[in-house]
């Protein structure tokens, strides 16, 4: 039994049902109605084959790291990085095709496998940045650095693209406020402190991995934060336009993309984690709210309190 607190979905398949026939399996050509705003069950190779071309305003990508890792009985086994450039490449030349030439790439890696990424993706699009994020918590390590950080490559498929930056400002407290005249420059004085909305950097320091106590959290083994999801859709995308993850795991790049008004469409593999996906979409539903992020700024780590007095 898990505590009263403990809010992590982690049904199983036999329980979850209903959510699993909400998915579609597809074996032939599908329109772009077809599957918006669905999960696609099955495997992103062959189901991408059936795809219409140049649809998809933002791909978001978080691939298998080059490690040993079980999701639920499907298992990645670590390999050379030759053989995960070659599987970097075949992703790659799957989705090219559902591109549109505005369109904007986000892949996710570890560090290990960063380098690789980088020089595959640079291939096909136009690299514009690395953005590494920490991950708050990690592992411990007796004989090197704990691993607390992964990168996010940013690309595009030409130089004309979506960027939003207005979107994407985050809320930080200003220690040090400037004044002229008495009256605060670019600050905001509040009951609850002082604060300025800066423009946002390639290094992301604000991100809580999703844990027990939060709706979003799932059983999921690498389960992204909708924080995180969110600066890469606002950022890159408009309301109504379609976000594509081909590996959607527990559904975060969905649920995202619906809380903020953007189309989506998933491809998850493992039934499991697409009855996950399905119940987040109908929680969504009714719950449009993502942690860290109100009133269209995105707060500093742990002001979860003063992000709660804002909303009222």
């Amino acid at each position: 039994m898990k505590a009263g607190r403990n809010k992590t979905i982690d049904i199983t398949v036999e329980d979850g049902r209903q959510y699993l026939d909400r998915c579609l399996r597809i074996s032939q050509d599908v329109t772009v109605s077809d599957i918006t705003d669905k999960t696609i069950l099955g495997d992103s190779f062959e189901v991408l084959s059936h795809f219409p071309k140049q649809f998809v305003d933002l791909l978001i990508v978080d691939p298998p790291y080059n490690i040993d890792k079980d999701f639920h009985g499907n298992k990645f086994k670590k390999t050379t990085d030759e053989d995960y450039a070659a599987f970097t490449e075949k992703w790659i030349q799957a989705v090219l095709p559902t591109l549109k030439e505005t369109a904007s790439i986000y892949v996710c890696c570890d560090w290990k496998s960063s380098p690789v990424i980088g020089l595959t993706l640079k291939k096909h699009f136009y690299i514009q940045n690395r953005i590494t994020w920490q991950r708050e918590k990690g592992r411990g390590a007796l004989n090197n650095w704990k691993n607390g950080m992964e990168d996010i490559w940013f690309a595009t498929m030409s130089r004309s693209y979506v960027f939003n930056v207005e979107d994407v400002k985050m809320r930080r407290r200003v220690i040090a406020p400037y004044r002229v005249d008495g009256k605060p420059k670019d600050w905001e004085e509040t009951e609850e402190g002082n604060f300025r909305n800066t423009y946002p950097s390639n290094f992301w320091d604000d991100i809580s991995i999703p844990y027990w106590s939060m709706p979003e959290n799932t059983a999921h083994p690498t389960q992204k934060p909708e924080k995180l999801l969110a600066k890469l859709i606002l950022a890159s995308s408009n309301p109504g336009d379609i976000v594509l993850d081909p590996f959607l795991g527990s559904g975060s790049t969905s649920v995202t993309a619906k809380k903020l008004k953007r189309h989506y469409v998933g491809i998850e593999q493992n039934e499991q984690y697409c009855v996950w996906a399905e119940k987040r979409l109908e929680m969504a539903e009714t719950d449009s709210s993502i942690q860290g992020y109100a009133d269209g700024v995105f707060w500093e780590r742990n002001t979860s309190g003063l992000q709660k007095k804002k909303k009222k």
